[in-house]
């Protein structure tokens, strides 16, 4: 991307300037920052008020969590009418059943629909679907 410098992973994470996440709308965007770093045992590399940035230790990518107001929670499956999913996570685990249990143990619900044997579609504290696979 033009105006963007160059990754030199031989420089310390803080001093680079190359960092990039993927960022997420709740209606307490620090809550749910808590719920994925508990869930990922990944760092924190920001937090305030309105939001939070998690990464896992030593990258400089992760994930951004912002306060909406307005924040509607999505449904999934999607439904006429309804807010639907934007996007949503993918985590590949070795143990689908102690992830799943893991994940509700902080939060998570495990969705109604099901559609693989080896995928677990779950819905964290502010309704986004994330999944865990093997």
């Amino acid at each position: 991307m033009r105006g963007r410098e160059e990754a030199d992973i031989s420089v310390d994470r803080w001093s680079r300037h190359d960092w990039w996440a993927v960022a997420l709308d709740a209606p307490d965007g620090p809550a749910l920052a808590h719920f994925y770093a508990d869930l990922l045992g990944w760092e924190f590399d920001q937090e305030g008020a309105e939001g939070a940035q998690i990464s896992p230790p030593g990258s400089v990518v992760g994930l951004a969590f912002q306060t909406e107001q307005n924040y509607r929670r999505p449904v999934w499956p999607a439904n006429e009418g309804d807010q639907q999913m934007m996007m949503h996570l993918d985590f590949e685990v070795t143990d689908l059943e102690a992830a799943v249990a893991h994940a509700v143990e902080l939060g998570a619900e495990l969705a109604e629909y099901q559609p693989q044997d080896n995928v677990r579609v779950l819905l964290d504290p502010a309704g986004h679907p994330f999944c865990v696979y093997t």
